[in-house]
This record gives C-alpha cells, structure tokens and sequence, in this order.
C-alpha cells in the first residue's frame, strides 16, 4: 500500500534508528527515487519497502559530512535541540529556531 503522507518535513533535524547519523530534510520523494543498484546495495534482510515516503538528509556523523537518502521506516525526529553542522545548510535554511531550520527561499 502507498503511503502518501510524510511524516517529517522539510528542515526537520532527524536521526537514523540505527546507524549514528542526525540530518536536516531538505526533499522528499514520496515513495522510493533512486537507482535499482542503490536500492540493491542494501542487505534483503533489511531493505525497506519502496511504497513509502524517502528523505533526502544533509547529513553529519562523527566522521563526515554527506547527503543521505532515507526511508521513513528508518527515521526518528530528533529533539535533542543541537543543531547540525553540515556546511550546505545555509544555502537551504536560515539559522536553527526552536529545533527546526527555515527555509530559506520560495519553494513552487
């Protein structure tokens, strides 16, 4: 069954259920958009379900900066409060307020 609603949205901060990485949304696909060879680089044993909304995350872990791409099943809202540091932020959203970034220009 499609699920068409998302659950979070853009410049939410979000943690991965089990790896150690937070992000800021910054798109969402409303159910699986990448490649074939993406999607089966990811052990059968825990690859989520294609019919579901996919975050596109700036990224930060201990290590790095990145992009993530993120099914719903494997996120969490953050409220820890902390803001990420991921340099692209500022090309996106305005400064951290109350635990969310704004946008920083007009979506269509």
């Amino acid at each position: 069954m499609l699920k068409t609603r998302a659950k979070y949205h853009l410049g939410q901060v979000v943690r991965h259920r089990k790896h150690p990485f937070r992000g800021v949304v910054f798109d969402v696909d409303p159910r699986f958009n990448n490649t074939e060879e993406w999607y089966d680089s990811i052990p059968e044993d825990v690859r989520p379900s294609k019919d579901q909304p996919f975050y596109h995350l700036l990224a930060e872990n201990d290590q790095s900066y990145y992009v993530a791409y993120v099914s719903e099943q494997n996120l969490i809202a953050d409220y820890s409060g902390q803001p990420v540091s991921h340099p692209d932020i500022p090309d996106l959203f305005g400064p951290f307020q109350d635990g969310l970034y704004p946008l920083q220009f007009q979506l269509n």
